[in-house]
């Protein structure tokens, strides 16, 4: 199921708190192979081709979280990679999620869209729905199983 985000209204798409210790940023071309190589261990190949395309978008439509001591890598989120106005993948480590680092790098993406003069954000063959409606307002796109993934290869 894909479900839509509004970024016109800031209620629905507003910033999120970064928790303590934790920082959303940018990663930069020195950082592509870590950052590409980390998405495909910890989550999927899949995903990390898609982090790969968010590293050649100018500007990178990729966030990644670190947490500061010791620097480690926590989670990460792209747009405009399998299609444009789509949001994600995000992933967020097991030992990190429900601590508001998964809404932090969502909404940084969401940010950027709407700068960009996105009106609205599709998350595509969302996972975990709950997230989604909590964390964006994000509403379900009734009939949109399996759309743009329909006939994908895989593994």
């Amino acid at each position: 199921m894909d479900m839509l985000i509004k970024l016109y209204d800031a209620g629905s798409s507003g910033s999120a708190a970064v928790p303590q210790g934790l920082t959303v940023r940018r990663p930069i071309a020195p950082e592509y192979a870590l950052v590409v190589s980390w998405i495909a261990r910890h989550f999927s190949p899949g995903w990390s081709s898609e982090a790969q395309a968010a590293f050649a978008n100018r500007p990178v439509s990729l966030f990644i979280a670190t947490r500061a001591d010791p620097v480690a890598l926590i989670g990460f989120c792209c747009y405009d990679t399998t299609a444009r106005g789509f949001v994600g993948p995000i992933g967020v480590l097991p030992e990190a999620r429900k601590t508001g680092i998964g809404a932090a790098i969502l909404h940084a993406c969401l940010a950027d869209m709407r700068t960009l003069g996105y009106a609205y954000a599709v998350a595509g063959h969302v996972g975990e729905p709950e997230f989604f409606q909590r964390a964006a307002a994000a509403t379900a796109i009734e009939g949109s199983t399996p759309g743009i993934y329909r006939g994908m290869l895989r593994p």
